[in-house]
């Protein structure tokens, strides 16, 4: 099945770039392009795309703006956003989270790890780089506003393996990684993450990240490189 892509970045040089790498793939298609986020969220709603390459720097709407407004809209629920962006800093790894993206990729990435990230979040999986799951994992308590308190009662849902599973998923490890650590099948580690998200009502693995540091399951000093 061909993934549908939006691209949503102010330089039409950089849009024409990407629109070559991706349709260098016989499953990926990109149906639109916008050079603003105000663009991007009306061309979400009307390119049926399934994946949203955004740019966080643009004109009128900044990308996390619109990956906000996309994300809140019910008709877009089966949308997924990749951020795409040379700033891979820790407040807008922080934001882009928290509008709700699936994955956080830097322009620096090359195009076979471009094409896997659009392919990762299409299936529903959230994708982080290395530097940015740490820089997320250094300052998500202590960026932006002040963080209520941990509310655990949220994982009181959980069991104990799932709560397992999803202190790992935060620290950023993989499906096979989990399931090498916790000697589990990868199939098994996928289940327990999926049940997670279902009683979490996390919209994918980035919103479980979110989620294990703000009921305080996770902490910085967990952090492994």
């Amino acid at each position: 099945m061909t993934i549908r892509v939006l691209l949503a970045d102010d330089q039409a040089l950089i849009r024409t770039g990407l629109r070559g790498i991706i349709e260098s793939v016989p499953d990926l298609e990109v149906v639109a392009e916008a050079a603003s986020g105000r663009e991007a969220v009306r061309l979400a709603r009307s390119a049926r795309a399934d994946v949203v390459l955004m740019d966080i720097r643009m004109p009128e709407v900044d990308g996390l703006q619109a990956t906000q407004l996309i994300t809140a809209d019910e008709d877009l629920a089966g949308v997924r956003v990749l951020i795409l962006t040379t700033f891979e800093l820790d407040e807008y790894v922080l934001g882009a989270l928290r509008a709700g993206a699936s994955g956080f990729l830097g322009k620096g990435a090359t195009p076979t790890e471009l094409i896997e990230a659009i392919r990762t979040v299409a299936n529903g999986d959230a994708l982080l780089s290395g530097k940015a799951t740490r820089a997320l994992i250094a300052r998500f308590l202590t960026s932006g506003d002040p963080a209520p308190p941990p509310d655990t009662t949220v994982l009181d849902v959980l069991t104990d393996r799932e709560r397992e599973v999803l202190a790992l998923v935060a620290l950023g490890l993989s499906n096979d990684d989990i399931a090498t650590r916790l000697h589990l099948a990868p199939s098994t580690a996928k289940t327990h993450v999926n049940r997670a998200m279902t009683k979490l009502g996390a919209r994918d693995r980035a919103q479980l990240v979110v989620v294990a540091y703000q009921s305080g399951l996770v902490r910085p000093g967990d952090a492994t490189p």
